[in-house]
């Protein structure tokens, strides 16, 4: 494994030659949660405790890191799933994800976790930096963040695990930035780019903000605008460039919107205002470097394969281990 700070070849270089290494950054949470619904919870270790969202992302990693060959690999966390800032701008804010607690009053709220996964969240959070991956997250802030800020200030290309289509956002073609989603499960990823959302969307990764406003998101407890899905969204886009275009439009009396989305729009005036503060991932947090160039070294290894043993975590060790030495 190697330093993520690489310098870029320059783009006169000759064909033939090695593209650059490329920086892996892995929205964790988003992948350990599909290993766990992915597997069987019957995967136990020893003392009972489940271990299938383990053994799922390591094996995960293992097939990212043969594939795709990274220079060196980061696991994004969610220091904080929900911002009070980012509550405080749109409240139903993944407010149905909220587990119901008693006598919380002025707590933080506490993401609603199948109780099999809570202890394997500890687990990996472990073993990861054991194996030369480390863990980074921000306070008050999501592993988006996390990911939107180590995406704007590396100096070599990038790849952005997971399969939150907001993350489409930090996809930037001329600092070759791609998103490698997995939405659709690990044998058929995709690579995502601005062609790619040209193709799919009809829009950029600069207007995907403003589109995923419009269209808004169920999962993530944004209402989006009435009326405007994903073919009305790229249509005002592409007709009006972005989000204060459209609204500027929506008060214009004379604009060529039709009356119901004018109307709807207009409407939303409020949500529209706030809405992209929250979609918008940060860019500029005071973030760790971490050097990756040696990976994990022996001592590192050797409590590796003691955990692993510990929890019984068989063939899914051995492959990671074998991936990132």
């Amino acid at each position: 494994m190697r330093a993520f700070c690489v310098v870029r070849p320059a783009s006169g270089q000759t064909v033939g030659m090695p593209p650059a290494p490329r920086l892996m950054l892995l929205d964790t949470a988003a992948m350990y949660f599909r290993a766990f619904h992915a597997l069987p919870d019957s995967m136990r270790a020893p003392d009972g405790t489940s271990i299938n969202a383990v053994r799922g992302l390591l094996d995960m990693v293992a097939r990212l890191a043969t594939d795709l060959r990274p220079a060196g690999i980061v696991a994004c966390w969610d220091d904080d799933w929900r911002p009070q800032w980012r509550v405080d701008l749109i409240p139903s804010y993944k407010a149905h994800r909220v587990a119901e607690t008693i006598d919380a009053a002025g707590a933080p709220d506490i993401e609603e976790v199948p109780d099999l996964l809570s202890p394997q969240v500890e687990i990996i959070a472990q073993l990861l930096p054991l194996l030369g991956i480390p863990v980074v997250g921000a306070g008050e802030h999501e592993a988006d963040d996390v990911i939107g800020t180590l995406a704007a200030r590396a100096s070599q290309p990038v790849d952005v695990v997971t399969s939150d289509r907001d993350l489409f956002q930090v996809v930037d073609d001329a600092r070759d930035v791609r998103v490698v989603y997995t939405g659709r499960g690990m044998s058929k990823l995709d690579f995502v780019t601005d062609a790619w959302l040209q193709e799919k969307y009809g829009v950029t990764a600069a207007q995907y903000v403003d589109f995923a406003v419009l269209r808004g998101d169920p999962s993530d407890g944004l209402p989006g605008v009435a009326g405007i899905g994903e073919k009305t969204g790229a249509n005002l886009l592409a007709v009006h460039g972005d989000l204060d275009g459209i609204i500027t439009a929506a008060a214009d009396a004379g604009s060529d919107l039709r009356p119901a989305v004018r109307r709807n729009l207009l409407a939303a005036a409020d949500y529209l205002e706030r809405a992209p503060k929250v979609v918008q991932v940060v860019t500029d947090l005071d973030l760790p470097t971490h050097d990756l160039q040696h990976g994990a070294d022996a001592k590192s290894r050797n409590e590796f394969e003691r955990l692993a043993d510990r929890w019984a975590l068989g063939t899914s060790a051995t492959r990671a281990l074998a991936a990132l030495a």
